[in-house]
């Protein structure tokens, strides 16, 4: 029986980057599904099977002969090439339109006649075969492309992301036509970004996170594992609302364009050393930021200042939620407004307790619950729980029961429960495996997506940010000391500045 096997396999994608595949068995005649979200490693997997990454270290044993692999970037790369082909300073006035019909695209590799007539009949193109490809629609162009793949009668085709692009009914229709070529016997991989992508005919499934094949196995079982369900289930948030806040919700209706934080030449010093030197720093409405740095480089201190948790704040000119420090306020009305969780919490959440209490204890801000619980509290906890995927038997297991990822999620729950004007995650991903990671990603995208919370992400590295983050504050080392760089990753308006300590961000 032909297979290809991939055992500890480590395959090269960049000088810094590289993909995991700890086991992995593709068999003749079987058809797979793998899926991850942006950034996971779905290309690299492709492109893995298909032979077309080095690898690094472990086996890859392929008996398969003739591979076909068919993306969305070679469909475009095709797409715009034929444009080209027409380019009017290659073309006299007289000159006829150059681009290839959908038949010449088919034959470009094979010509054999009866073969296209045969597969332009099953894919309903056959009226199609002489228009310019150029000119086709998306779908159309999908089907063209995979009857040249089909003329090599290829025994492994891989589709990376085949349904991007196409309305519903030509998803339907393509996943008709998948079906087809599986009932065929054709071996088939398709790299997904969503579990709903996954055609009812697939045997095998797997699931990618940070360049890491995590999980893979029989469709059904894979989609039974918690965290592969809590992931699925992810997708179906989109556009929901959020559980309402009790009364009274702790988010500050601030006036409006003012900025949560605003910090000027911020400085910070220990035994006339500086943590802190000359930061200016503004968070306005509705940006979300990721606070990147390495250890000892003042990220923790500047979030102290934030807290009202550092001494030195009331020595800086710093205006929190509209009201500068020193005027009076007291520190539980700056933490009344603020969502945090780090890892220190993680690790101080010692008692013996549910997932559920745990949740319940967001809206007292107590480790542990040492009070009555509302029905509406009740209630409300019960809206998070379903947000989260959880069943009831999860919601009620031993919190330190739970996977890391999962108990972690459940703790920026409690954050949210009281809907803070400011969510501040301090290395929420540090001790996550992979599917952990992405789990945890996704489910602050949802929450912060869907809500009017604001975030401050703090980690290490760039890579880690959740898609819904706006702005970055980079500390950058020089000397003994840090600079702070802000970018804005605004798709409009993005642009790097160094920020020189004398004026608040204005980006």
């Amino acid at each position: 029986m032909t297979t290809l096997q991939i055992s500890q396999g480590t395959f090269r994608l960049s000088d810094t980057k590289a993909l995991h595949i700890e086991a992995l068995t593709l068999t003749a005649g079987e058809s797979w599904a793998f899926v991850g979200a942006n950034g996971s490693g779905k290309s690299a997997l492709a492109r893995a099977l298909a032979g077309e990454l080095p690898l690094l270290k472990g086996e890859r044993q392929c008996g398969f002969t003739r591979i076909a692999r068919l993306s969305f970037e070679q469909l475009q790369q095709l797409v715009s090439d034929e444009w080209q082909r027409n380019n009017t300073d290659l073309l006299g006035p007289d000159e006829d339109d150059t681009g290839r019909t959908a038949r010449e695209i088919i034959q470009q590799n094979v010509q054999d006649d009866a073969r296209l007539q045969d597969l332009a009949a099953r894919f309903g193109i056959a009226h199609l075969l002489e228009r310019r490809f150029k000119y086709l629609s998306t779908g159309e162009t999908r089907k063209t492309l995979l009857c040249q793949a089909l003329m090599d009668a290829p025994d492994l085709l891989v589709f990376d992301e085949p349904f991007d692009g196409l309305d519903v009914a030509s998803r339907r229709q393509l996943a008709d036509l998948l079906a087809t070529l599986h009932a065929q016997g054709y071996t088939l991989v398709l790299v997904l970004n969503r579990f709903d992508d996954i055609p009812d005919f697939i045997d095998f499934a797997g699931v990618l996170a940070d360049c890491t094949l995590v999980e893979a196995g029989e469709k059904p079982a894979l989609l039974e594992k918690a965290l592969v369900a809590q992931l699925a289930h992810s997708e179906t948030l989109a556009g929901m609302a959020l559980p309402e806040a009790d009364e009274p919700p702790a988010r500050l209706a601030l006036p409006e364009g003012t900025a949560p934080v605003v910090l000027r030449n911020g400085v910070v010093s220990y035994n006339d050393q500086p943590v802190l030197h000359n930061l200016s720093w503004t968070v306005k409405p509705g940006e979300h930021w990721q606070i990147i740095g390495p250890n000892g480089a003042g990220k923790s201190t500047l979030l102290s200042l934030i807290t009202g948790d550092h001494p030195q704040g009331y020595s800086n000119d710093l205006t929190l939620f509209g009201v500068r420090r020193g005027s009076g306020e007291t520190i539980w009305d700056i933490k009344k407004h603020i969502g945090y969780v780090s890892s220190s919490l993680h690790l101080d959440y010692r008692v013996s307790t549910s997932a559920r209490n745990v949740i319940l204890s967001g809206y007292f801000d107590s480790i542990g619950i040492y009070q009555a619980v509302s029905d509406r509290q009740h209630q409300l906890a019960q809206a998070w729980l379903d947000i989260l995927g959880f069943s009831q038997a999860l919601a009620d297991a031993p919190f330190h029961s739970l996977s890391w990822g999962q108990q972690r999620l459940a703790l920026i729950v409690r954050a949210l429960v009281k809907h803070p004007t400011l969510l501040i995650l301090d290395e929420p991903l540090q001790g996550l495996d992979p599917l952990n990671r992405q789990l945890v990603r996704r489910f602050i995208d949802v929450v912060i997506g869907e809500g009017h919370t604001q975030l401050l992400f703090v980690s290490h590295h760039a890579e880690d940010a959740p898609e819904c983050i706006t702005h970055r504050l980079t500390f950058v080392t020089e000397g003994d000391r840090y600079r702070y760089d802000i970018v804005s990753l605004h798709p409009a308006s993005a642009q790097q500045t160094e920020n020189a300590g004398r004026e608040p961000c204005q980006g």
